[in-house]
C-alpha cells in the first residue's frame, strides 16, 4: 500500500497521473485494490470485537450478529470468540478439566462464568460494607455496641 501511494504521489508531482479529482482517486483505489466483500467486512469486524466492560451476554449477542455471514465455522469461529473474551474468563475456560467442543458450548460456559464472577464481586462488595454492622456478630472497632473491641456478641 505504501509503495502504491508513493508511486501515485510521484506521478501526481510529475503531472503524469490520470487522477484529477477525488472521485477519480476513489475509482482508481477500487480498481487497484478491489471492493471489500461483505464476508471480508464481517471477518474484520469479528476480529475487532472485544468483551471489554460489557457482560458476556452482550458480547455473545454482538459476536453472533457479526459472525453470521463471516464464513467462519467451527474452530476458527471458536478461536475468534475466545480472543475477544476478557482475560479472566478466557483463562478460567482454558483451565477447565473438560473443554467445550462447540461454539455454543463455549458461549454458554463463558456467559455462566461471567455471571458467577460478577455475582461474586457484588457479594464481596456487599459483605465488605456490612462487616461492621451488628448482624455481623462482631463488635466494630471502638466497641460502640456495649462490648469490648473485637468481641463476639452473644444473642
Amino acid at each position: 500500500m505504501e509503495a502504491w501511494k508513493d508511486n501515485l504521489l510521484d506521478k501526481l508531482a510529475k503531472r503524469e497521473s490520470e487522477v484529477e479529482s477525488a472521485e477519480q482517486l476513489f475509482i482508481k483505489i477500487r480498481n487497484d485494490f478491489g471492493e471489500t466483500s461483505e464476508e471480508e467486512r464481517k471477518i474484520e469486524q469479528l476480529q475487532m470485537i472485544k468483551q471489554g466492560s460489557r457482560t458476556c451476554d452482550e458480547y455473545v449477542q454482538e459476536f453472533k450478529k457479526v459472525a453470521r455471514g463471516s464464513g467462519y465455522e467451527r474452530q476458527p469461529l471458536i478461536e475468534e470468540f475466545k480472543r475477544g473474551l476478557n482475560g479472566a474468563i478466557r483463562r478460567k475456560l482454558a483451565e477447565a478439566e473438560e473443554l467445550p467442543s462447540t461454539i455454543g458450548e463455549w458461549q454458554e460456559r463463558a456467559v455462566r462464568l461471567d455471571r458467577n464472577q460478577r455475582q461474586s464481586r457484588a457479594e464481596e462488595r456487599m459483605l465488605g460494607r456490612n462487616a461492621t454492622c451488628p448482624e455481623g456478630n462482631v463488635q466494630p472497632r471502638g466497641g460502640s455496641y456495649g462490648g469490648k473491641e473485637g468481641q463476639i456478641m452473644q444473642r
